[in-house]
């Protein structure tokens, strides 16, 4: 690893650890980009230099939550429903962990300005996140729609998921109740998160 990768890499991770410790229960909006700064000591060119504007240390924050899902199937693979499942409450974990951050990354989804590609995640970044796991550079990060594609395909072959609806729109379906189901437990101020999103899939389940 070159000086240069290893010096932005360890940027990159500060600049996420630190917007993680200044949001805690807050909003991400409320959060500025002086505070980033002062708190990684870096100046606003560094910053924007990685991250061109703000709102991309949520695609950044998003894109790692991926990698550790993927990290973490990896070391215990679990397939079909369990995968489903384990991806909702990994959910629900870090919406009660970071509310501010799970609900902001989501609003910020549904913008228009946001760009189409997921925010990349290099090499580097991977083994100072796990530098016990020799393997980590042949890990590839799936997304959130690729992983419920997956655990679906493998529901169905397994039976635990009967209709004749097709993958894409399972898929789909899981989908929007991921998105869902934290916004709808922020506007009912729903507080067992990892009972409420469990609830959902089984509903949902149910049906299919």
């Amino acid at each position: 690893m070159s000086l240069r990768k290893e010096k932005a890499a360890r940027l990159k991770l500060s600049v996420l650890e630190q917007t993680l410790k200044l949001v805690g229960k807050k909003s991400f909006d409320d959060i500025y980009v002086d505070d980033i700064c002062t708190k990684t000591k870096i100046s606003k060119v560094t910053l924007f230099k990685y991250f061109p504007q703000k709102e991309d240390i949520l695609l950044y924050y998003f894109r790692i939550w991926c990698l550790r899902r993927a990290v973490e199937l990896n070391e215990k693979p679990k397939e079909g429903m369990a995968g489903i499942t384990f991806l909702f409450d990994k959910l629900s974990e870090d919406c009660e962990a970071s509310p501010g951050v799970i609900l902001s990354l989501f609003a910020y989804l549904a913008d228009l300005r946001r760009p189409p590609k997921p925010f990349p995640v290099k090499v580097e970044e991977k083994k100072f996140l796990y530098p016990d796991k020799p393997d980590i550079a042949s890990i590839d990060i799936q997304s959130v729609d690729q992983m419920f594609e997956k655990f679906t395909l493998e529901a169905i072959f397994k039976k635990e998921i009967t209709k004749s609806a097709s993958t894409r729109d399972i898929t789909h379906l899981l989908t929007t109740i991921f998105y869902g189901s934290v916004v709808t437990a922020h506007i009912q101020q729903i507080s067992n998160l990892k009972f409420f999103f469990r609830k959902n899939v089984e509903l949902v389940t149910k049906g299919l």
